[in-house]
């Protein structure tokens, strides 16, 4: 299965946004607006041994894998002494798409993953031994967690259950140990602090919107929650692990039990959280990726309990059985689609294939190099991350490329080249739903419509692109930020873009 993510990883080109996200590998900054350096660095490490390409970008991820599944299965071991447990917990995340196929997809999600379990694991061994030096661990991956994503926070209930819940609580209540494992997690993360206090604490800012925007009731989102989780987890694997973490959650509050706290809570209280969004947001597909391992785990030790605690012989073997389906029909489903994306010529989802709908940016590429070149045009402008980020990838550093506005994501960020921009044509790249961009007209920037490109997958047309010369302009790479072009509120999508006359009035090269 390994051998298999890494074909999967260097066959299939990126998809939009880990190519942003290589884009961060790039910069020496210490934060970004959207999410916390660990993906960068994850992606700094592939590309430094396999340079710039797919498997490069991709590496780490099938590194964290392999992390994940050890941790996971030692927690298995440690707590069980089972065998069948242990293999148990190594196979269910094969067993999903999530962790079985798209372990090599690169996002935060999956840098936060092995800290996050590398917590809970400390945690396991802390209970095990008793030794309260096993706290510091736990506050330096906890840290690291958070270095990756912030939505490892959704996890912390789960640590201050299984501190207070338990009979032990007076002993970590009055020890040192949790609370210097906090002032260790603050300082791995302090980076993200720094970047955050000089930047008007843009990040805390951007995230605070997209949690707590006002959305409609929609029965629609609810529906697509529970279908994305069903998919990526596993028809089978969902309910045998929801049932595993049902036991789990009942033996430990009911007996005290300080691993089966962690474990259950870990998965319910994230679970509960996206589902309790899912009825006004859409709940992104990897956001609920930190939680399941968890699962995982609890549903392999719960296999080992079963027989320890007197359960009737009938529900044991129906647990293993269903269990025993879960892992077969999860890794063939995984094969499938594995095969499907890498050595099929079908397309059976049309413009919604996740992988699809992404595709086709190489052929962009070629034709805005083609271009450049006719018009003598020496650098390229985008007005969308996604096309700015794909055009990065394949021109990788030989042309600059600039997204005109959203420049709040691009705080701190290098040079892109400026003196093959100033005052020199360039080819501006824009999706033809997004062709409206008035403040190019305001600022006097003169567009020549050059041409049409179809951006498709397997013969169906993805998305359409008008490509056209630019000239006049000079784009304002640090607008003041209370400017559309750069304000994160705008990013959050919390409030429309100023009318043009305010963007005008406080945006320098517009005033001119």
């Amino acid at each position: 299965m390994t051998v298999l993510r890494l074909v999967y990883a260097a066959v299939l080109d990126l998809r939009t946004d880990e190519a942003y996200y290589w884009t961060w590998s790039k910069e020496n900054v210490l934060s970004f607006l959207d999410h916390p350096p660990g993906i960068a660095w994850f992606i700094g490490f592939g590309t430094a041994i396999f340079g710039d390409t797919n498997l490069g970008a991709r590496f780490a991820g099938i590194l964290a894998m392999l992390v994940t599944q050890l941790l996971l299965a030692d927690i298995v071991r440690r707590v069980t002494h089972d065998f069948r447990a242990i293999v148990l917990a190594l196979l269910l995340p094969e067993a999903a798409l999530y962790y079985g196929l798209l372990m090599a997809k690169i996002a935060p999600d999956i840098a936060m993953l092995p800290f996050a379990v590398a917590m809970l694991w400390s945690l396991v061994r802390l209970t095990e031994s008793g030794d309260g030096r096993w706290w510091l661990a736990a506050g330096l991956f906890g840290g690291l967690a958070l270095l990756s994503k912030f939505t490892v926070i959704m996890l912390l209930p789960a640590v201050v259950a299984f501190m207070l819940v338990p009979a032990w609580r007076w002993r970590w209540l009055s020890s040192p140990y949790p609370y210097l494992a906090v002032v260790i997690a603050i300082v791995i993360f302090s980076p993200v602090l720094i970047w955050n206090y000089q930047h008007d604490w843009a990040s805390f800012r951007f995230q605070a919107v997209r949690a707590t925007a006002d959305h409609p009731f929609s029965l629609r989102t609810l529906g697509e929650f529970f279908a994305l989780q069903l998919g990526l987890v596993g028809f089978v694997v969902l309910p045998v692990v929801l049932s595993g973490v049902t036991l789990t959650a009942w033996r430990g509050y009911r007996t005290g039990e300080p691993v089966a706290i962690l474990l259950s809570t870990a998965v319910i209280v994230p679970f509960f959280y996206f589902l309790w969004k899912s009825l006004t947001l859409r709940v992104g597909d990897t956001w609920p990726m930190f939680l399941w391992p968890a699962g995982f785990a609890a549903t392999a030790i719960n296999i080992a309990m079963l027989p320890r605690e007197g359960f009737p012989k009938w529900m044991i073997r129906s647990t293993i059985s269903w269990a025993r389906i879960a892992v077969i029909s999860g890794m063939a489903f995984v094969v499938c689609v594995f095969v499907y994306y890498v050595a099929t010529p079908f397309n059976f989802i049309g413009r919604t294939d996740p992988i699809g709908g992404e595709a086709g940016y190489r052929e962009l590429a070629a034709r805005v190099e083609d271009q450049l070149q006719k018009q003598g045009a020496s650098w390229i402008a985008t007005t969308d991350y996604r096309t700015y980020a794909m055009l990065r990838w394949f021109f990788n550093g030989r042309v600059p490329v600039v997204q005109l506005n959203e420049r709040g994501r691009f705080q701190g960020f290098r040079d892109p080249g400026m003196d093959r921009i100033r005052d020199h044509a360039g080819i501006y790249v824009v999706r033809e739903l997004d062709n409206q961009m008035p403040f190019l007209d305001a600022a006097g920037a003169v567009r020549q419509p050059l041409e049409r490109v179809e951006r498709a997958w397997r013969g169906m047309v993805m998305d359409s692109y008008s490509l056209e010369k630019l000239t006049g302009y000079t784009p304002e790479l640090s607008p003041p930020p209370d400017s559309p072009l750069f304000r994160w509120r705008v990013l959050a999508m919390l409030i429309s873009p100023s009318p043009l006359w305010k963007v005008a009035r406080i945006s320098p090269s517009l005033r001119a």
